[in-house]
């Protein structure tokens, strides 16, 4: 076998183990409370950021999926550790214990899970858009950062009220109209995913991403699909009464709160993942007339 065809098929297999690994962090749900919370949370967020290294290198190379996840962690932190301190742009909450360590009240982990869903919510859109082997270029230059920041909020709407009511993982001081969540806090989303993608398109104007086969395009959307249908998984604790009452007092049924969470998953997330499935298979033939991948020079 190639020297070449045996590293892919490493990685391919590598990446097939972080994302069973992410799987059994939503099963081990069930078990809330027999299993360490901070167990839970590292497999959620661990493993997809491990997974969108290893395959950005496959497209980016290195030196271009460092760029982005420095993009991620640092835009996602710079919003995060303000709106902590102002309100700005997401709304005023604080972080519990749940997600273990923190830096400045910002929890290592939580700014780690930017660069997981980021990327695979860029990947999603790249597909969905049929530019994964085209230069990144003219409308899409703009367009593409838009539709992976929907991509990404997609997956905050189905989850920010379960971490928030159910698991506790933060409190939003005022609570919100949505299950507890503030309205501000989804367009904040949209605002900072958008930024750190829009810096990123800028950065990949004009180059090629290498090209790689439907199957390496899939797997991406496949752990995309597993954020989905892990929100099918999620129950709540008998302990919590089935209702949640937020800071502002108001009640919310537990029940109702876990039924959004699966609707955006089955009738958003899941279709999303779906039809990026369906277009992975038709690829985009590089254009030769244009700027070479600059970043593919370790």
């Amino acid at each position: 076998m190639p020297l070449i065809a045996l590293k892919n098929e490493h990685s391919r297999i590598l990446l097939l183990t972080l994302l069973i690994l992410y799987l059994v962090a939503r099963i081990l749900q069930l078990f809330a409370g027999k299993v360490p919370s901070l167990l839970i949370v590292i497999l959620h967020v661990i493993p997809p950021a491990l997974f969108a290294v290893i395959h950005g290198a496959r497209i980016y190379r290195s030196r271009g999926i460092l760029v982005f996840a420095t993009l991620c962690l640092g835009v996602g932190t710079f919003f995060e550790s303000v709106s902590l301190r102002t309100g700005f742009p997401f709304g005023h909450y604080w972080f519990t214990n749940l997600m273990g360590p923190k830096f400045f009240d910002l929890p290592i982990l939580l700014a780690l899970a930017y660069v997981g869903m980021g990327y695979l919510s860029w990947v999603l859109s790249l597909v969905i858009l049929g530019c994964q082997n085209e230069p990144l270029s003219g409308k899409k230059i703009v367009l593409l950062p838009l539709a992976a920041s929907f991509v990404m909020t997609a997956w905050d709407l189905s989850m920010d009220p379960v971490w928030a009511d159910i698991d506790h993982a933060w409190v939003w001081r005022d609570g919100g109209s949505y299950y507890g969540v503030p309205t501000s806090n989804f367009f904040g989303w949209f605002l900072t995913v958008y930024i750190f993608y829009q810096l990123f398109a800028l950065y990949l104007r004009n180059r090629v991403s290498i090209p790689s086969r439907t199957g390496h395009w899939r797997l991406a959307i496949l752990f995309y699909a597993a954020f989905a249908a892990g929100n099918l998984l999620v129950v709540a604790p008998l302990s919590l009464g089935g209702v949640f009452v937020d800071a502002a007092g108001k009640r919310w049924m537990i029940a109702d709160i876990l039924r959004a969470s699966r609707l955006v998953s089955i009738f958003i997330m899941m279709p999303l993942a779906l039809i990026a499935w369906v277009k992975a298979a038709r690829r985009c033939e590089p254009s030769r007339s244009k700027v070479p991948l600059a970043i593919s020079s370790e």
